[in-house]
């Protein structure tokens, strides 16, 4: 499957570390299932910075990526969300959320969509969501916003910033390229600290 993550200055790095080490390197992905290719996307091909000073040079412009079905588009946190360089990523969800890519956002990312109206018939969360009534201007969707680190409704996973194991629990949940009792134990090691289920997830490597 292709898994897309949109790059952009001041990129949260801590908000998506799990995902990209655990998709990039596959050491614990179900070897049955079809490989994962991650693609790094930006506005334009140009590097970013992230917030911890580390260049990421993205593989390809957004003007060039077909979304198909059962994609997955990683938006992570970032300061730099409300700028107008990045509502090009906004108009782009806008045109395939409902087209079964699976959209996971993050943190700032999660503002950005608000503002746009796209979590206002979605079960949601966010950082809050008093910031989101109060900044996001198309934002009516307190009916669905849920007090939870990560949500998944269909295919949109939103979470808090200062939740990236949940998120990243939820994103490979989603997107199945772990079997069950890897993706727990994986889970449960990084929650817990507790080594049983080190042993837990070798084993379930069989």
């Amino acid at each position: 499957m292709k898994v897309y993550i949109y790059v952009l200055n001041s990129l949260a790095d801590w908000e998506i570390s799990y995902l990209t080490a655990e998709l990039n390197s596959g050491r614990y992905l179900d070897k049955k299932r079809p490989p994962v290719e991650l693609i790094k996307i930006g506005n334009t091909t140009e590097p970013i910075k992230t917030m911890g000073g580390i260049i990421i040079t993205p593989d390809e412009s957004i003007d060039n990526i077909k979304f198909k079905e059962d994609d997955l588009l990683i938006l992570p946190g970032a300061d730099t969300w409300m700028q107008e360089e990045n509502k090009k990523i906004i108009d782009i969800v806008l045109g395939i959320i409902d087209k079964k890519v699976i959209i996971a956002a993050i943190c700032g990312a999660t503002v950005a969509l608000a503002n746009e109206g796209l979590l206002n018939n979605r079960n949601h969360t966010s950082n809050d969501i008093e910031f989101l009534k109060l900044f996001c201007s198309k934002y009516g969707g307190e009916n669905f916003y849920l007090n939870q680190p990560a949500v998944t409704d269909d295919n949109l996973i939103t979470a808090s910033g200062i939740a990236p194991l949940e998120f990243s629990y939820e994103v490979l949940k989603r997107i199945n390229v772990m079997k069950v009792e890897t993706l727990e134990a994986w889970y449960q090691l990084y929650k817990t600290k507790d080594s049983k289920y080190f042993y837990a997830l070798m084993e379930s490597m069989g």
